[in-house]
């Protein structure tokens, strides 16, 4: 099953919109959001949720007042002044790391796992997808990813999908980490701007390192022509093939205030086109 990674080195380069557009084109794929912390594909793809499931990503202290003495050992202990002078456990400072548990002389301290979020299987007009909501302040997003990627490849497994599209965060941090595992390409969005050349050849590095393949496609590339040539110049010097160049479009704009993928709000058959050999190069190119 073919696995295709849309990331960017870092935000704004267009690689939601690209993701949405390119679920158009194909029908025997499952859509993932592994962009858990501020997810934003489903504005456009408008998913129905079908199951709905618990993230736990971490444990925090709580104090049985019944068993407690009241000595102060645990907040003498605590490094993040989560325990209140009344031994309350604020649940936004405690970091979790149990060592007021393990102090405690009254063992009055456990440790319990907490919601930080939520995951779903949806359906959508191109089929299923699955995707996620890290809740505020809340942490463990690699671990999220990782479960909405499991999720999306058994639902994939269940509905005999050739390969998954997804829509990775933007970054190289832990959430892309997470991304980068087992996936067959890593589609690299990336615009003529001076932190576009700059984060493209950061992402760059980071799938080098993990050894997973690349190509590049450049959005907006008339906006700026010599960056642009400087992205070229950089994919050959790596032998990165540069898949697509995107021109800036209006009716992008115009497709976003509507809550659409450009592709199903436009008739230009030049932008259809280009979307469709976009989709072509990445399932059936090498």
């Amino acid at each position: 099953m073919r696995e295709v990674l849309v990331i960017s080195g870092k935000g704004g380069t267009g690689k939601t919109t690209l993701v949405a557009a390119l679920t158009c084109f194909k029908n025997d794929i499952v859509v993932a959001d592994c962009d858990v912390d501020a997810p934003d594909l489903h504005l456009l793809l408008k998913p129905e949720v079908e199951r709905e499931f618990e993230f736990k990503g971490e444990e925090i202290a709580y104090i049985d007042k019944k068993l407690c003495k009241q000595c102060g050992v645990c907040i003498s202990v605590c490094q993040f002044d989560a325990i209140s002078d009344d031994y309350v456990v604020d649940e936004f400072s405690c970091e979790g790391c149990g060592v007021c548990e393990w102090m405690c002389p009254a063992k009055s301290i456990v440790m319990k796992e907490r919601i930080q979020g939520k995951y779903f299987i949806s359906s959508i007009k191109a089929g299923k997808m699955v995707h996620a909501q890290l809740f505020p302040g809340a942490e463990n997003s690699g671990k999220l990813v990782t479960k909405v990627k499991n999720l999306a490849r058994e639902v994939a497994t269940e509905e005999k999908a050739e390969g998954i599209l997804i829509d990775g965060a933007p970054g190289i941090g832990c959430p892309v980490i997470a991304s980068l595992s087992r996936v067959n390409l890593a589609l690299i969005v990336t615009e003529p701007t001076v932190s576009g050349v700059h984060d493209l050849k950061r992402i760059v590095e980071l799938a080098e390192f993990f050894k997973i393949k690349v190509k590049v496609i450049i959005n907006k590339f008339d906006l700026n022509i010599l960056k642009t040539e400087e992205i070229e110049d950089y994919c050959r010097s790596k032998r990165i093939s540069v898949v697509s160049k995107i021109p800036f479009y209006y009716e992008m704009i115009e497709a976003l205030n509507r809550g659409l993928s450009i592709v199903e709000y436009s008739n230009n058959p030049e932008i259809l086109n280009l979307y469709k050999d976009i989709s072509r190069g990445i399932w059936e190119g090498e």
